[in-house]
C-alpha cells in the first residue's frame, strides 16, 4: 500500500509540475511507464522486462516479459492511462528473444482479441517471425472455440488474434507523426542480434538499452537523451559469484561502474536502472556504485514507476 501511495503521489507531482512546461498544442507530455524490471529469476516484486512509452494517446511497448500485461493493467488503473489497456496496445518492440523479454507476447496478443480494432504488430530481431508464426498457430485453437461461442456482433475481427511479426535490422524501424523508433545493435554475449532502441517523440528522447554489456554505440545513441533506461548488475557483488557466472554476466550484462561510464559519455537527463541483477546487493548499494563515478541523476526503477 505504501509503495502504491508513493507512486501515485509521485505521478501527481509529475503531472502538476510538468504542466508548467507542456507545449501549447494541448497534448500531454510523453510518459514512460516501467512495466517490468526483473530478470529470468521469478520474483513477485519484479516481473519480466517491459517499458511503455505513452505519447499522443498511444502506447508503444518495448519488451514483453512475463507479467508485463498484468502490470499494464495495474498501471492503467493506478495512473488512469487508458492507452495501456492490453486490447488497445497495437505496437510492440522486442530487444531480443530471451524468455524474460517475450513471455507475454501471446498474453498480449490473445487479450480480448475479438474486440481489437487493430491487430498487434511486433518488431524484433531475426527469429521473431518464426516465433510469432507458431504462436498464431497455437492461438488459432482457442480463437476457433471463442469465435464459435461469441455472438457475431461482439467480434470485431474473427482473426484478431493473429499477430504480425516483423524482423528488423539496425536503423529507423518505425515512424509516424508522434514517434520515431531507431534500433541499434548491442553486445549481449553470443545473442545476435540483440537491440537497444532510441525513441524520439515530439518532446522527449528515450534510450532503452535492452540486455547488453558495455557498449560505446549505446553511449553514442544516448547522447543528450532525456531518459536512459539501462540494465545493471552489482559489480561489487559479482566477484562473490562463481567463476562461471562472473564470466557469463561480465560478457552479457553491464556493471554499475560500466553504466556510469555510459552515462558520463552520454550525459542523459536521467538514468533509470532496470533489469537488475542484485546478487544480494540492496537498491541503494547499486545506485551508489553508479554514483561513485557519475554525478548525474540516477534512480533504480521499480515495476509501475512512471517518469
Amino acid at each position: 500500500m505504501k509503495n502504491n501511495f508513493l507512486r501515485i503521489l509521485r505521478t501527481f507531482l509529475f503531472i502538476l509540475l510538468g504542466s508548467c512546461s507542456i507545449p501549447s498544442t494541448g497534448q500531454e507530455e510523453t510518459r514512460v511507464v516501467i512495466l517490468g524490471t526483473g530478470t529470468p529469476v521469478p520474483s513477485a516484486e519484479r516481473t519480466g522486462a517491459g517499458v511503455a512509452i505513452i505519447t499522443n494517446g498511444e502506447a508503444y511497448v518495448f519488451d514483453a516479459g512475463g507479467g508485463m500485461v498484468a502490470r499494464a493493467v495495474q498501471a492503467m488503473e493506478a495512473y488512469d492511462i487508458p492507452e495501456l489497456y492490453p486490447q488497445d496496445i497495437k505496437t510492440l518492440f522486442i530487444t531480443h528473444l530471451h524468455s524474460d523479454h517475450i513471455h507475454d507476447i501471446p498474453e498480449l496478443s490473445l487479450h480480448r482479441w475479438w474486440g481489437r480494432q487493430e491487430r498487434l504488430t511486433v518488431y524484433g530481431p531475426r527469429g521473431l517471425a518464426g516465433y510469432v508464426g507458431h504462436m498464431n498457430a497455437m492461438s488459432a485453437i482457442e480463437a476457433g472455440i471463442r469465435a464459435a461461442g461469441t455472438p457475431e456482433q461482439l467480434v470485431t475481427d474473427r482473426h484478431g488474434y493473429m499477430t504480425l511479426g516483423i524482423e528488423i535490422e539496425e536503423g529507423i524501424v518505425f515512424s509516424n507523426d508522434d514517434i520515431t523508433v531507431e534500433a541499434f545493435s548491442v553486445p549481449h554475449g553470443n545473442i545476435r542480434p540483440a537491440f537497444g532502441y532510441r525513441v524520439t517523440t515530439r518532446d522527449k528522447t528515450i534510450v532503452i538499452s535492452g540486455d547488453t554489456t558495455y557498449s560505446e554505440l549505446l553511449a553514442e545513441k544516448a547522447k543528450g537523451a532525456d531518459i536512459l533506461i539501462h540494465e545493471v548488475y552489482s559489480g561489487d557483488r559479482l566477484s562473490q559469484q562463481s567463476e562461471f557466472w562472473q564470466q557469463y554476466h561480465g560478457s552479457s550484462h553491464t556493471s554499475a561502474e560500466q553504466v556510469a561510464a555510459v552515462a558520463n559519455s552520454a550525459k542523459p537527463g536521467l538514468v533509470v536502472l532496470y533489469h537488475i541483477l542484485f546478487f544480494n546487493a540492496s537498491k541503494e548499494e547499486i545506485v551508489n556504485e553508479v554514483k561513485r563515478s557519475y554525478d548525474g541523476e540516477v534512480v533504480m526503477a521499480d515495476d509501475l514507476d512512471i517518469f
